[in-house]
């Protein structure tokens, strides 16, 4: 019975310990985007902003923007951009419009938080890229299904398209995800369809520069 005992509370330990661990990670995570948003709002006070990790080292983010000294964040959406071209004639100096832009893109970076979640946790378990990915795919899936929960009508339509376009209503499969984008990675980037040039306009760079590291953009 104490042989029981022991081994059961050698289990607990362990995953106290383990779950210790992963909270540690978070709050250092949550320590680093505090520190960020502190030394932004204090450069944009003393009118003299630069970020920690510079965006012209990232030719992803910087196809689509391009340096602007009068913008708030030191850049703006490149008018030849397929993009951002769009977002090019909106006023980039503007404190109170980049300050809403910025506020509506941490929305929608929030509105992924479950799957930011999954990946990192599969990652810092050692889960390999495709088991991430289908695991990413399968919840991007079922957030875009989500957003017409109380509109069933709209959701009937959406279940329909998926249907006609993949066979299936829940949407696309991982594996044909693969098939179209060619790679695991690929399809996790997609999956997040993050533009890392609207977080630079945004002032958000600094702050998700590890969901880009995740995403396998930039090294770690």
């Amino acid at each position: 019975m104490k042989c029981i005992l022991s081994r059961v509370t050698a289990i607990l330990l362990l995953v106290f310990v383990m779950s210790a661990g992963s909270l540690k990670a978070k709050a250092e995570l949550q320590t680093d985007y505090d520190i960020s948003r502190a030394k932004t709002d204090s450069q944009l006070r003393t009118g003299a902003f630069e970020y920690d990790h510079d965006p012209r080292e990232n030719p992803e983010a910087m196809a689509d923007i391009i340096e602007n000294a009068d913008a708030v964040y030191g850049f703006s959406p490149n008018p030849e951009s397929e993009r951002l071209g769009v977002f090019a004639e909106y006023d980039w100096s503007d404190p109170e419009f980049v300050a809403k832009a910025k506020e509506d893109r941490r929305a929608y970076h929030e509105s992924m938080e479950s799957m930011t979640d999954i990946l990192y946790r599969m990652r810092q378990d050692g889960a390999s890229i495709e088991e991430m990915a289908r695991a990413v795919s399968a919840e991007r899936n079922r957030l875009r299904l989500e957003v017409y929960k109380d509109d069933p009508e709209e959701l009937a339509v959406i279940r329909a398209n998926n249907l006609k376009t993949y066979g299936h209503e829940d949407g696309p499969t991982p594996d044909e995800l693969l098939e179209k984008y060619g790679s695991w990675t690929r399809v996790i980037q997609k999956a997040f369809s993050t533009n890392m040039g609207m977080d630079v306009c945004c002032g958000l760079y600094d702050e998700y520069y590890w969901l880009y590291v995740e995403l396998g953009y930039m090294p770690e």
